[in-house]
């Protein structure tokens, strides 16, 4: 294990409404499961303790958690000496997120980064492509834009830098890799990932309202791959309403008994 992973957790202010939790410097699977479990102990505490029943938020990423409170109704020193104890305590969440099958089609202009990228790593694009696609993907944090999901667990040999001049334009659900991160960008944006496809799924959608991000922060993703024809035949289904985002949702892997 990283000597990364066995620092103390540090209590950062974040202004007067707000406390941060850190883990740790770097990006890594060990560290996101701790914020991850300590997230998790805080939304039971929501309901449990009196202390916490003022959070308003709680907001995981890589390697901290941070907690938003009512600093008029809360004793904020005493909220976040718990916090940090709990930090200290808590192990790594044992719960995974839910696990997705998501399609994505490599065909066209979908992956005008594919060549170059196979080029640099001396494979063909179908070996980039499968790389791609055995490989299982981690969610660590929603940001940037609504529902962009960094996602750990590319291949270290598929790992590219960003563009050296970002696009100003990339389409929506595009997926992307940069260093070690796959990612899905839900909004037509300026963007400097490495291109390798796009996804027929809407990773944002206003109408969900109890989660318009479709994807959480300890969730798990595979991809697959779907023909241009599929992929036109989705992009009209899902919008309406006929293929819902829970049809792209993997049953959990059974667990071997002790």
């Amino acid at each position: 294990m990283d000597t990364q992973d066995l620092l103390a957790p540090r209590l950062l202010a974040l202004g007067d409404a707000a406390w941060t939790v850190e883990f740790g410097r770097e990006i890594s699977a060990t560290l996101n499961a701790r914020v991850m479990g300590l997230a998790e102990r805080v939304a039971l505490l929501r309901h449990d303790d009196p202390l916490f029943a003022t959070v308003s938020d709680v907001v995981p990423t890589f390697r901290s958690l941070s907690v938003h409170f009512d600093p008029l109704a809360t004793d904020a020193e005493a909220l976040g000496q718990r916090l940090l104890a709990l930090a200290q305590q808590a192990g790594q969440q044992v719960r995974e997120g839910r696990r997705w099958r998501l399609p994505v089609c490599f065909e066209g202009d979908f992956a005008p980064d594919l060549p170059r990228l196979a080029q640099a790593k001396g494979l063909t694009e179908a070996e980039v492509l499968a790389k791609l696609l055995e490989a299982q993907f981690r969610v660590y944090m929603i940001g940037f834009l609504p529902g962009f999901p960094y996602m750990g667990g590319l291949p270290p040999e598929l790992a590219m830098p960003r563009l050296a001049s970002p696009r100003q334009r990339v389409p929506a659900n595009s997926l992307a890799v940069a260093g070690e991160m796959c990612s899905v960008y839900p909004w037509e944006s300026p963007g400097g990932w490495n291109l390798l496809g796009r996804t027929p799924v809407q990773l944002f959608d206003l109408k969900q309202a109890g989660q318009p991000a479709m994807l959480a922060a300890g969730d798990l993703v595979r991809w697959y791959a779907v023909s241009l024809d599929e992929y036109e035949r989705l992009q009209q289904l899902i919008p309406s309403g006929a293929l819902p985002r829970e049809s792209f949702l993997q049953a959990e892997e059974p667990t071997c008994p002790a």
